[in-house]
């Protein structure tokens, strides 16, 4: 399918997304995003893909679009289906399986790749596939072993997440709104936010040969439209004031979160703030 085609269908891709009711100008955004990437990478009409992480669904949908009626997308993630607010993930892959989209989606929630009863012969999927999840994993081990875990069954892997490195002074905020919550994370007080392990590109290219994989291919990605800056210092924001994660730290690492957190509310714009970039790494 061409990448024009893709871009054709994105309203009826926001109309099979539930979070769409709830926000629709900001699930829009969110899927033009998706289709851009999609629209870059070689994922032809007819492909099985896996998707690791797949959330709400918002490139689930895009990728049941590429691959077409004779295509299948097989979407887990570890989540169960009442996690998510407004909507829950549960919400949303119902919606996703009676939409026209249906056929082609097998969406499973609470599954973990790892786990050895998951299994799927070698070379099941043309494309593994994770968008903007990889910042998820409790640790770039447990990412490593999922990668590795997958290497058998897919022979080309398309894997998309934000850049820690700013590139303008705009993107600070969003910056230290990440590192903030992961410090937190790191620290030991754990919780069920979008970021818990952030890593660099680099750190990416290190680990990819360790679970099997060779990187052929890398690209920068627009972000410039994303609301994920406004998202994640907010989320931030609610964490530290909230104060209960916090109370689980030592004073020392305390100290510094509070004092990160007054520097963030001294550059964070009220709304409308730049996100990091983002990249795009190809690997078989």
């Amino acid at each position: 399918m061409k990448r024009f085609d893709l871009h054709a269908r994105i309203p009826s891709l926001v109309e099979v997304m539930a979070a769409a009711d709830h926000s629709p100008d900001a699930q829009l955004v969110q899927t033009r995003h998706r289709v851009s990437l999609v629209g870059s990478w070689d994922i032809e009409p007819g492909s099985t893909v896996l998707e690791l992480g797949c959330g709400q669904g918002d490139m689930t949908a895009v990728l049941a679009e590429a691959v077409g009626p004779r295509g299948r997308v097989v979407a887990v993630d570890v989540a169960d289906p009442s996690y998510g607010a407004p909507v829950t993930l549960g919400e949303s892959a119902a919606r996703l399986a009676a939409s026209p989209l249906g056929p082609r989606i097998d969406l499973r929630l609470n599954t973990d790749v790892r786990d050895l009863s998951v299994d799927f012969p070698s070379g099941e999927f043309d494309h593994v596939v994770l968008t903007h999840c990889s910042w998820y994993f409790a640790s770039l081990g447990q990412l490593r072993d999922t990668l590795a875990r997958v290497r058998p069954w897919a022979r080309r892997l398309w894997f998309a997440e934000w850049d820690l490195t700013p590139s303008s002074g705009d993107q600070l905020a969003h910056l230290l709104a990440v590192l903030i919550q992961s410090q937190i994370e790191a620290a030991g007080s754990h919780g069920e936010g979008n970021i818990r392990t952030p890593f660099s590109r680099e750190a990416l290219l290190r680990l990819l040969p360790e679970a099997g994989w060779t990187a052929d291919g890398d690209g920068p990605v627009d972000t410039g439209a994303l609301q994920d800056a406004d998202w994640e210092i907010t989320a931030c924001l609610d964490l530290v004031t909230g104060g209960e994660r916090l109370a689980a730290l030592s004073e020392p690492v305390r100290q510094l979160v509070l004092g990160q957190t007054d520097v963030l509310r001294a550059v964070a714009a009220p709304h409308g703030n730049h996100p990091l970039a983002a990249y795009w790494v190809t690997a078989r």
